[in-house]
């Protein structure tokens, strides 16, 4: 049974499912290494037009099964080590692998989001999830401190200081109060099928400009406004070329950046 589940449909909305439901979808190396592989298959994959991360079952992630990953401490020690030309290591590439994709990635979220699910989630470009789902950067708690890009991701939505305080506290909120704190981008009773309905929606727009806004945003978060502003200049340079290619304003819905 393959840890992490991955189907693209016939309109390129890859469904990306965390599948270890009889344990809140916690995760192993095995797991974390089927993410990065999966993140690697879906950017080459030409059709794919945006990506739904989930769990199988009644939560989205319980964090790291820690009990059955310190069964192997050769492999958490290579885990550790960072790829030179990524500048990630295993823990690290399992999120950022899907900032590193072109397309729009939503994660639906319902029941637990703690630890490192909550990274994973983070990870995403947009959150939907429950009123009543569970989210805790629950590190804090076995005095440890998020290593899988949460960090930075959390600094982003947040702001400093709320980041200290839910990495100190390990405080638990649900997810009515993770969308007030700036965790959580919309509140569904149904994230799955807001999700779809979102991404869906995004089908018609051009992918060359998500592509460019995605990159965008994310460099414009710590970037200098010197450079974000150079960067705004070659991104829409680009686009404007394409634009006269194709001869209008729009890509086809089908083409990829």
């Amino acid at each position: 049974m393959s840890l992490v589940e991955t189907t693209v449909s016939a309109t390129g909305i890859a469904a990306v499912r965390l599948n270890r439901p009889d344990k809140l979808n916690a995760l192993t190396l095995d797991t974390l290494a089927e993410l990065v592989r999966a993140a690697r298959t879906l950017k080459k994959d030409r059709t794919v037009k945006s990506v739904i991360i989930s769990g199988t079952g009644d939560s989205f992630s319980s964090g790291l099964d820690i009990a059955t990953t310190l069964r192997t401490p050769g492999r958490i020690a290579t885990a550790f080590v960072p790829l030179p030309w990524r500048g990630t290591n295993l823990f690290q590439e399992a999120c950022w692998a899907w900032r590193r994709l072109p397309v729009p990635v939503i994660a639906a979220v319902r029941g637990h989001c703690y630890g490192g699910g909550l990274q994973i989630a983070l990870a995403a470009d947009f959150r939907f999830a429950t009123p009543d789902s569970r989210w805790s950067v629950l590190e804090g708690k076995w005095g440890i401190i998020p290593d899988m890009t949460g960090m930075r991701t959390l600094t982003e939505l947040l702001g400093a200081d709320v980041a200290k305080k839910l990495t100190m506290t390990a405080e638990e909120f649900d997810g009515a109060t993770a969308q007030r704190l700036g965790l959580v981008t919309e509140v569904h009773d149904d994230p799955q099928t807001a999700a779809t309905a979102f991404a869906t929606g995004l089908l018609s727009r051009s992918p060359a400009a998500l592509a460019a806004a995605k990159r965008l945003v994310n460099g414009a978060v710590t970037g200098s406004a010197r450079r974000t502003f150079a960067r705004e200049r070659r991104e829409q340079i680009r686009l404007l070329a394409g634009m006269k290619r194709t001869g209008s304003g729009m890509k086809r819905p089908g083409d990829r950046p």
